[in-house]
């Protein structure tokens, strides 16, 4: 990676993926409405979604384009994808094993690239050059940053508990150590930012900011709350080795203690769109 001293590796979301659909916040609906009004979108053109993981963003947007191609470089990822595609009904989706370092794959030209909180895992001088060649005239590259794993924090009545998230991330750093852990590396300083510059020196122009928002109250089981800690490349299944079973039964306790009746409640956090213009 060139803007950091972490190299990437295969492991960092190694046994997540299949947390994905029962830990993770879905997109909302009225994120793939506020893209497609931004970018007048009308039902043509193809989409390519960087990083897709199990094709949580992909496809929720899929349906605005004639196609879409979603790439990944863990296999375990696009097989949830895969897995989801078929469950929604979703034939217009192609999905590609690769690092986006990898593009351009001869996988052509795109009308939107999308990137969903994935863009800090890879060589991002190298990936902007490289998905700015990729998009058509009218093209664009979009950024969607949101906390899927965890509501907003805060001490305003709810129907339920909050998620005790200080005292898991306690747990977590009492099995893994204090430094934020990511594939066979660290992160002590967590992912990397400084994203504007990379862009404008990569030739794009913007940015175009939009919020979606939401705050609406969502509960969450026990079971929900464990599968979203084991989606995190932080906390990732692989980490704890042989602890794995011990780390899951301290995780419960503790879940079980803090919850009412196995229930949470949490509000959902607004999600942020960048858009830039090559």
């Amino acid at each position: 990676m060139a803007d950091t001293a972490w190299e990437w590796d295969e492991t960092l979301f190694a046994g997540s993926a299949r947390h994905y659909s029962v830990g993770r916040l879905p997109y909302p609906p009225e994120l793939a409405d506020a893209i497609r009004a931004a970018l007048d979108l009308d039902g043509t053109g193809r989409l390519l979604d960087v990083g897709c993981g199990p094709g949580s963003l992909t496809l929720l947007l899929a349906p605005l384009f004639e196609a879409a191609v979603g790439v990944d470089p863990d296999r375990g990822m696009l097989a949830e994808a895969q897995r989801r595609a078929v469950t929604a009904g979703t034939t217009t989706v192609e999905w590609r094993h690769l690092r986006a370092e990898a593009l351009p794959a001869d996988l052509g030209t795109f009308r939107v690239a999308t990137f969903a909180q994935s863009f800090h895992w890879m060589d991002r001088p190298l990936v902007a050059r490289r998905v700015r060649d990729m998009l058509g005239p009218d093209g664009a590259w979009v950024h969607v940053g949101a906390t899927t794993h965890q509501g907003v924090t805060g001490d305003d009545p709810l129907p339920y508990p909050r998620p005790p998230w200080p005292q898991i991330n306690e747990l977590v750093s009492r099995y893994l150590g204090p430094v934020r852990r990511a594939g066979q590396g660290t992160l002590p300083s967590g992912t990397p930012s400084g994203e504007g510059e990379i862009m404008l020196a990569a030739g794009f122009t913007g940015p175009t900011r939009i919020t979606v928002e939401q705050g609406m109250v969502v509960e969450r089981s026990v079971d929900e709350i464990v599968s979203a800690v084991f989606s995190l490349s932080s906390s990732a299944p692989h980490l704890f080795g042989d602890r794995l079973a011990a780390f899951e039964a301290d995780l419960r306790e503790l879940l079980t203690a803090a919850a009412r009746d196995g229930r949470f409640a949490e509000r959902r956090q607004d999600v942020g769109v960048v858009i830039w213009r090559p």
